[in-house]
Formats: C-alpha cells, structure tokens, sequence
C-alpha cells in the first residue's frame, strides 16, 4: 500500500462516534474488501479488533512466498496509524486450530471477546457439469466450515462465561450473498455454502440466545476481489466525485451496528445491504396451498400444483454472485 493509499485509509477510520467502545471484535478474512472495510469501521468506533486473514489468492491457491499474513498486517497498521488498536492473525480459520486459535488471540491480547464477524471466503466458479469435486469441497469448507469453526469457538467461550455468572451482550455477523437466497448460475458450490450458512445462522441464533448471544447474517454486494472481475462493469468505482455504490465500505455501517449493544433484541435477521439500501429479508413463507383432507394421485397432485403456481408469486431472478 502506498503512503497515500495509508493515509487516505487512516484518515477515512478516525471519524466515529464509539459505538462499539470497549468491545473486542474478531473479523475473518479481513485483508481485503469487505472484511478490511469491516475492520476498519469497528476501529473507528472504538473496537479492539483481531484482523484474521490467510492471505490467499481470490481462488483460495496459495499467496506468493512471504505474503501470507501480508494482508492482515497491513490493515492493522492502518488501524493503528488512525490510533486504534489491532493484531493481526493468520491463521486458517477452516481448521479447528485456526479457528479456536482466532478466538483465544482475542481473548489472550484484550482479555474479551464481544462480537464475531464471519467474512472469509473465495469463489471456484464452474457450470455444474464441469464442477469438480475439488471445487466444490474447496468453496464449501471456506465459507459454510469457515462460518462455523469460529462461532462454534466462540460459543463455547460465550456460553461458559454465561454459566460463570457473566453473561456477555455478544453479536455475530454472518455473510450470506445474493446468490444464498436466490441462487446463482455458475456458482453452485458457492451458492449452496451460502444458502447454507443462512441456515447456520437460524440454528445459532435460537441455540446461543441463553447465553446472551446475538446472530444474524448479511447478504452484501460490493466490489471485492470476487465481484470486480466477474462483474466489471458494475462494480468500477465512479471516475468523478459521485456516490461510489459498490464501494464496500458502504455495508460496514450495518455490520458494525449489528455488532455492537445498540442492536440489541436483533437476532436470527438476514439484511440486504447494497450501496444505500437496507433490506430486511423474510425468507420462505408459505405461499398458496391446497389441501384435499386425503392422499393425491399424482394427477390431482400435479392439477394441484399447477393451479397453485398460477397464484404463487414469480420467484425472483436468479444472478451472479454478491
């Protein structure tokens, strides 16, 4: 990063008004894009952070030699440089080690741990019929076992401080996508591990929430590593002084507000965040139903089905990813 790239980074992360003072927040694959923007923004508002990053290429391939824990490092200098406080660390949070490894950093450097933001991730796009098992196992244990690794760690911190009388006012951040809830062509591996973490959070939201746990996701679009090749077009900042839409700093707001004690009562929530808009996501509902009170043929179940479809909303499109 050049001197001026630094400074323009520790200037944007000295404005906060402390929302999150005093809390000790851990972010995962926070090197880059959204989990450095992330990051960044829990500094600005008075968070300890543990800047977590393995340093990876966009493709999860190994980062040229002595780059590894480049990334991580270098967002902490910056959130230094601004007079916040940061450690970097490296590990793999895909693995048990890696994973209970982020927690006790946090624990061992400030003493606490109040919030969770599950951000890393990389794509392997294919069509399905030319997506190998490689990829797919690759996509699905950055981001879904990458997801629950840290929270299940966390958790079991959360919830022996709970049974020791300390009950925490604790937060985790998610990060679904578009392509979780919609789904997305070329990018089934990634979609089904982002689907899936939708369902991750459900779970933990309803399980922790005796130990004073809070758990919601985020399906975000901005321009990452991930989306500014695939969708140049749309994700090219702005060459004048207008609204930069895709800048990913644009999602941190929402992020640092879900983990910090002003959310309180906000759990199991997924949210849209793109640019300026907020949306909070209702999932699946039921939608038209028939019921005959005895079993169908599958004639009368597909006549059923037909009849039902012809009321139903028309689902919404499916894209790439976000």
């Amino acid at each position: 990063m050049t001197s001026t790239a630094a400074s323009a980074s520790a200037s944007d992360s000295a404005s906060g008004s402390g929302l999150c003072e005093g809390r000790v927040v851990a972010v995962t694959g926070a090197g880059r894009g959204l989990g450095r923007a992330h990051a960044r923004a829990y500094a600005a508002e008075g968070a300890r952070v543990v800047v977590n990053d393995l340093g990876v290429a966009a493709d999860g391939s190994a980062a040229p030699a002595g780059d590894a824990d480049g990334p991580a490092h270098e967002v902490v200098e910056e959130i230094r440089a601004a007079g916040g406080q940061a450690v970097a660390h490296g590990g793999d949070v895909a693995t048990s080690e890696g994973a209970a490894a982020l927690i006790r950093t946090a624990l061992d450097t400030y003493g606490r741990l109040d919030t969770l933001v599950n951000n890393a991730g990389f794509l392997r796009d294919r069509m399905l019929v030319n997506l190998d098992e490689d990829a797919w196992d690759a996509v699905l244990r950055v981001h879904l076992k990458g997801h629950f690794l840290p929270l299940k760690y966390a958790g079991a911190h959360w919830r022996t401080e709970a049974k020791a009388g300390r009950t925490p006012h604790a937060c985790v951040v998610n990060t679904s996508s578009g392509a979780g809830l919609l789904g997305s062509v070329g990018q089934g591996n990634y979609s089904a591990a982002k689907a899936g973490i939708l369902g991750l959070t459900l779970v933990a939201a309803a399980e922790l929430a005796p130990y004073g746990v809070r758990v919601n996701a985020i399906a975000p679009a901005a321009r990452t590593r991930m989306t500014e090749q695939t969708f140049a077009d749309t994700m090219a900042a702005p060459e004048d002084d207008t609204f930069d839409a895709m800048a990913p700093e644009n999602v941190s707001p929402l992020v640092v507000w879900l983990g910090s004690t002003a959310s309180a009562g906000v759990t199991g929530r997924v949210f849209e965040a793109e640019a300026g808009r907020i949306t909070v996501m209702e999932g699946w509902r039921p939608g038209p139903t028939a019921d005959k009170g005895a079993r169908w043929t599958p004639a009368q179940a597909g006549e059923a089905a037909l009849k039902l479809l012809a009321e139903a909303e028309v689902p919404g499109a499916v894209y790439g990813a976000r």
